[in-house]
């Protein structure tokens, strides 16, 4: 039995992917901090998760088929390509060549940001608008702290815990209104 009315294809598909790379965020990005805050912010991680896909569940089964999601239109395709473009070529930049590996984390975090950006744009998605500003913020502040010279630890727990947060944020959005 559901509590609430069903929510779209999209909808459904969509929290599913912000669930997990929210959860992958915390997960990833909380191990440098000192004991016993990795174990703490992981399993918390994971309960949060839980929680968002019990809600999904409660929810039912989605309206509309996969035809109703924007992932089979160009403009996606392009969206996201540009992504993985830009996530791999600033990676090796900053990773190879300026060897300063504790930011990149912060180029993750800015580059998926923008990209939530441009799908809130390109799919007048206000949702989408607003994870993509957080993001490229907590991004933005983790550069900062790189260049302030702060440890891999801050700049994972600014730009990668926080942006699992809002992604976890917007997923609690989407599955309670």
């Amino acid at each position: 039995m559901t509590t609430a009315s069903r929510i779209s294809a999209g909808e459904a598909i969509g929290s599913i992917v912000a669930i997990v790379f929210g959860l992958v965020f915390v997960l990833v990005n909380s191990g440098g901090l000192a004991s016993p805050w990795p174990v703490a912010i992981r399993v918390a991680g994971a309960v949060v998760a839980a929680g968002l896909f019990v809600l999904l569940a409660r929810r039912g089964k989605p309206e509309g088929g996969a035809g109703t999601t924007f992932f089979d239109r160009s403009q996606f395709r392009w969206i996201v390509l540009a992504e993985v473009v830009a996530l791999f070529g600033g990676l090796f930049v900053i990773n190879g060549v300026l060897g300063h590996g504790e930011a990149g984390v912060a180029w993750i975090a800015v580059v998926v940001g923008v990209h939530f950006l441009a799908m809130g744009r390109a799919f007048r998605l206000a949702r989408f608008l607003t994870l993509g500003g957080v993001m490229t913020a907590l991004g933005v502040a983790g550069f900062v702290l790189a260049f302030a010279g702060a440890g891999a630890a801050m700049i994972g727990l600014v730009s990668g815990v926080l942006s699992g947060v809002a992604l976890f944020a917007v997923a609690l959005y989407t599955l309670t209104r």
